[in-house]
């Protein structure tokens, strides 16, 4: 596959977002569905409505999110919904908990998956014509790091699919599989969702904020380096590598701990599974805009 194009602004505003957006080229068509991180309540590093809310009113979009597999805030409808209440995405947009009525099976493109051959996802996503995945990347206390593949693997899947990609296709194993073949599972099911909306995808990362925990952490560290930018391209993979990438050139003393946390956890592991699958590419050609 040829190189991809990622675009990048050093200035983090919702301005530059919507900038990163325009120089993609892309018009998301119909009912467009904008996958956020809706944040665990006590967690204090998630990216806040405010930011987003000029890029989804660009696109007329509605956040989606999807139930937890593990206690907190968001592991049911009714939970959720008082956190993106409390959180204040309701104030911003019209928002859809998509598995709250059920779930969709989707399939893994031929000739399959590494791990997992199918991928639960919440039921609503059949009402999208269109998605647009604005990611917080930081690290992660299981993925070594979060950035938009996992947005769109764990974060479209319903609370059932949540269990089945870190069970790496057992649900009873949620927290004792392999942890290489729940990282492949992850790789599988985002190439479940990019072959379901047939390239009307954007996906947008913003390296703020960077603490080595997830946004779906109560209690997480504080961020350990300093903010970079924002990030945006039409492929995921390459994506993902530009802002794992900027972490390892990055000179601030910081990095070393989230280098670890990602290397701790095989965390690159992830675009490699997802690049052999061919629904985009490590190489990329780097864009930053003025």
């Amino acid at each position: 596959m040829s190189n991809s194009k990622v675009y990048m602004s050093r200035e983090i505003t919702p301005e530059a977002v919507i900038k990163l957006y325009d120089a993609l080229g892309k018009t998301l068509p119909g009912k467009v569905a904008v996958k956020v991180h809706s944040g665990e309540v006590g967690n204090q590093n998630f990216i806040r409505p405010a930011f987003w809310k000029p890029m989804i009113d660009q696109v007329h979009g509605t956040i989606v999110e999807c139930n937890t597999a593990y206690e907190g805030k968001r592991n049911t409808t009714v939970d959720h919904w008082e956190t993106m209440k409390l959180h204040g995405w309701t104030a911003i947009a019209n928002v859809d908990i998509m598995d709250e009525e059920g779930e969709l099976e989707l399939c893994v493109p031929a000739p399959g998956g590494n791990q997992i051959q199918k991928n639960y996802v919440g039921g609503h996503l059949e009402n999208y014509a269109s998605m647009l995945v604005l990611s917080h990347f930081k690290g992660h206390p299981m993925g070594g790091f979060g950035g938009a593949l996992k947005n769109i693997s764990i974060g479209v899947a319903s609370s059932h699919g949540k269990a089945y990609i870190h069970g790496a296709g057992v649900e009873a194993d949620i927290w004792t599989a392999d942890h290489d073949s729940f990282l492949a599972s992850m790789a599988d099911a985002a190439y479940s969702v990019v072959d379901y909306f047939k390239g009307n995808m954007v996906y947008i990362n913003v390296m703020c904020n960077m603490s080595v925990d997830c946004d779906c952490c109560a209690v997480a560290e504080d961020p350990c380096m300093k903010d970079i930018g924002v990030l945006a391209s039409l492929d995921p993979i390459a994506l993902d590598q530009a802002c794992v990438d900027l972490v390892y050139r990055s000179n601030d003393p910081g990095r070393d701990h989230l280098v670890e946390r990602i290397e701790s956890k095989n965390g690159i592991y992830t675009i490699e599974a997802a690049a052999k699958l061919g629904f985009g590419s490590r190489e990329y050609e780097l864009i930053e805009l003025s």
